[in-house]
């Protein structure tokens, strides 16, 4: 059986989990930098997790700052399998009170100033994103919440914006008329370049309040904010341990479509490939180059 790897993107204090063992940080460089902090490795049970903080520990690097190749590479590099992804997020429904967790299923990309490819002239490569994350994981996320009696839904379209400003009235009514459930600054690209490195991917929305186009938005206290990110941080590692546990027993893994996205995707003529940018994306396309 392949051995599941999980990889965690979200906020510093995820690792903080009682029983993790083996723990050390790890300098990872990779054809494309730095990623955003080192990765926190350690083994939960017979799980082996890898935690990278998006931002940073003490949140130091902005939305369009992040350098999102080099840390869904380091990933890859780790032998990471399987990424959840957490962000705080704004509620674009009467619905998702904050709180709620939404186990997002669509994006749109609002981002415009972001390297969105591991690919690029030299090595061309088309990836499917019509279905952008992995169902697997949406099912094993979907019952650990479920079981924890956390308030989610399962499914819902994330709004990816450049940031780091938040949306203006007009912007956030735009979106609520396109459907989208969240809005956010950091899924995108991602999720994208998480498909190129045929990762398994799951994204989990947490909403800490209403986006301003709700009537209430201006009278929500910092306070309220926080005790709302409080608990989030608390399900937060809760859905860690429990998806821990339901993947090291997972078999299904190995044969997920998410594993095999570059299978048709290279269009570039091999006698035609930059022998450069091949090597330097033997990091996370090595399976079919």
């Amino acid at each position: 059986m392949t051995r599941n790897i999980i990889g965690i993107i979200g906020g510093s204090g995820l690792y903080d989990l009682p029983g993790l063992a083996d723990t050390r940080w790890l300098t990872v460089d990779t054809p494309w930098g730095a990623p955003s902090d080192q990765l926190f490795r350690g083994r939960l049970g017979d799980a082996e997790l890898v935690f990278l903080p998006r931002h940073g520990r003490g949140h130091r690097i902005p939305p369009g700052e992040v350098n999102y190749r080099a840390n869904i590479a380091a990933l890859k590099m780790q032998g990471v399998t399987d990424v959840l992804s957490l962000s705080a997020v704004g509620g674009l429904r009467a619905d998702l009170d904050p709180g709620t967790f939404v186990v997002v299923d669509q994006f749109i990309d609002r981002t415009f100033a972001r390297e969105k490819s591991f690919f690029g002239s030299g090595l061309v490569a088309h990836v499917s994103m019509a279905q952008p994350v992995c169902a697997r994981l949406g099912d094993h996320v979907q019952a650990a919440l479920a079981a924890r009696g956390v308030p989610h839904v399962r499914g819902g379209c994330y709004l990816a914006m450049e940031g780091p400003q938040f949306s203006t009235l007009a912007e956030s009514q735009l979106y609520r008329s396109w459907n989208c459930s969240v809005i956010g600054m950091t899924n995108m690209p991602e999720a994208k370049l998480a498909r190129e490195a045929e990762l398994c991917y799951c994204s989990v929305a947490m909403v800490t309040d209403f986006d301003c186009w709700h009537p209430a938005h201006d009278a929500v206290t910092v306070d309220a904010i926080i005790r709302v990110l409080l608990a989030n941080a608390a399900n937060a590692q809760g859905l860690v341990a429990a998806l821990a546990a339901a993947l090291s027993t997972d078999a299904s893994g190995a044969a997920c479509r998410c594993r095999r996205a570059l299978r048709h995707a290279l269009i570039t003529a091999p006698e035609h490939r930059d022998p450069a940018l091949v090597e330097r994306l033997r990091a996370i396309a090595g399976r079919v180059l």
